[in-house]
């Protein structure tokens, strides 16, 4: 029922209400004018404001593009080892262990060291001698220099930390003269040797020209 509906009803039970000598009657009619009243002050409430729309949250800013760090290689450092493991021994200070980034791989290793007084500095081999374990290799940060451990996948001794191709081993390609891997072989150790074993080659290299190789060669045992 609207609002006007309603205000014509109460409007009829409060003239019944002023013709009305019973009392029964009337308390009848005051209830019902009541009850009128109610109703009207309900259906004349002002609506409540709706809500306003809750705000669209502001989008999250991009991530900022990580700059490109620059890095002091530190070519210099000393090591040793036994039989289960390298220690690197880097001198540097200021270093913070948190600041620390490492990266082990069976055959490499990548230490970079971040803001120390200002700079970046990195530590790395890119080619092992031999492999290593990787999750088992660990940096320690000291007073004045850094320690890098490597563990060895396999326990014996390293002639260097860097691999290195074997110079003296020959040559075993088929379809190479048998007689190349022997004067690699003679070449190396000429690169590599001291003078007397500089001229001993270049004798042997002289007379194997003229057929005497076999007198030669025994210079070298």
């Amino acid at each position: 029922m609207s609002a006007d509906e309603l205000r014509l009803e109460l409007d009829d039970l409060r003239r019944l209400e002023g013709l009305a000598k019973h009392p029964r009657v009337q308390t009848l009619l005051v209830n019902e004018i009541r009850n009128v009243e109610a109703k009207l002050a309900k259906a004349t409430e002002p609506s409540p404001e709706p809500l306003a729309a809750a705000s669209a949250p502001a989008p999250a800013p991009a991530p900022a593009a990580r700059p490109v760090l620059s890095y002091v290689t530190l070519g210099s450092f000393s090591w040793d080892q036994d039989n289960e493991k390298i220690k690197i021994y880097v001198s540097l200070e200021g270093v913070e262990q948190e600041k620390v980034e490492t990266t082990f791989k069976p055959t490499s290793v990548d230490v970079k060291f971040h803001d120390v007084k200002g700079k970046n500095y990195r530590c790395a081999i890119p080619k092992l001698n031999k492999e290593i374990v990787p999750e088992k290799c660990k940096v320690v940060v000291k007073p004045t220099k850094v320690i890098v451990t490597l563990f060895k996948a396999s326990k014996g001794n390293w002639l260097d930390l860097h691999f290195k191709e074997d110079k003296f081993k020959p040559s075993m390609d088929k379809e190479k003269d048998p007689m190349s891997g022997i004067m690699d072989l003679m070449k190396n150790m000429y690169e590599e040797g001291d003078e007397d074993m500089k001229r001993t080659i270049a004798k042997a290299w002289s007379d194997a020209r003229s057929g005497k190789t076999t007198d030669s060669l025994s210079g070298l045992r």
